[in-house]
C-alpha cells in the first residue's frame, strides 16, 4: 500500500514503525476506512503467536514433520529425522 508524507510524518511523531503498521493491516479489524488492532485483539494475537511458537519448537525437536496429502485428503505423516532440509 502506498504511504503519504503525512502518514510517514505521523508514524515518526507517534513512535509507530513499519512492522506495527503491517500487523495492524494484517490482523486488525476494518472499521469503514480504518484498521484497528486494540489492546484486547493484540493480547489475543500474542497468545496465538505463543501457542504457534510452542508447536514450532515441538516440530524442531522432531527434526521436522512431513504431511503427505493427495486430492484434499491427508494420507500420512512422519518425522523428518535423519534428513536434512
Amino acid at each position: 500500500m502506498q504511504t503519504t508524507q503525512h502518514f510517514q510524518h505521523r508514524m515518526s511523531q507517534r513512535g509507530v514503525n513499519k512492522d506495527m503498521v503491517e500487523l495492524v493491516l494484517e490482523y486488525g479489524t476494518l472499521d469503514q476506512d480504518k484498521y484497528v488492532l486494540g489492546r484486547r485483539e493484540a493480547t489475543g494475537l500474542l497468545e496465538l503467536i505463543n501457542r504457534q511458537a510452542r508447536v514450532v519448537k515441538k516440530i524442531l525437536d522432531k527434526g521436522g514433520v512431513t504431511v503427505v496429502a493427495e486430492d484434499g485428503a491427508l494420507i500420512t505423516t512422519y518425522n523428518c529425522t535423519g534428513r536434512t532440509r
